[in-house]
């Protein structure tokens, strides 16, 4: 199955079905195997201690994972976050934006299966990975 939905129409779609997120979270990039988004990191974002805030860091991974699967299977906004998992594994820097690397691992009618990994900005190194299942709800 190929690319649907490009940079321009995802950040489109997010825009007019989730604007408490537009302009804050934007997808950079969209390949037949990869999806890069990035999320500009504000105070609102941190937490104490001087870190990108855990619920912030899920939200990316959950974002990207969506619109990885809709670049996919086109603008079905009833596609729902069924199973996550999230790895902490480094601290992020307060001070720069965090950028989510998504890849598809198993598109299939019912079930998508995808994995993310969360980069820090100056840091070379994952600060955490994401494991989501997708249910897509049947066609109409």
């Amino acid at each position: 199955m190929g690319q649907i939905m490009n940079v321009e129409a995802l950040n489109a779609f997010l825009s007019a079905e989730f604007p408490q997120v537009a302009g804050r979270y934007v997808v950079e990039t969209v390949e037949p195997d990869l999806l890069v988004m990035r999320l500009q990191v504000s105070h609102a974002h941190l937490r104490p201690g001087g870190t990108v805030s855990g619920p912030t860091m899920f939200e990316l991974a959950d974002l990207a994972i969506y619109c990885a699967i809709l670049a996919r299977i086109g603008p079905v906004a009833l596609a729902v976050t069924t199973n996550a998992t999230i790895d902490f594994m480094r601290k992020p820097a307060a001070g720069g934006d965090l950028t989510a690397h998504c890849r598809i691992l198993k598109l299939g009618r019912v079930l998508a299966v995808a994995d993310v990994l969360l980069y820090s900005e100056g840091q070379d190194e994952p600060v955490a990975r994401c494991s989501m299942t997708y249910s897509i709800p049947p066609k109409s």
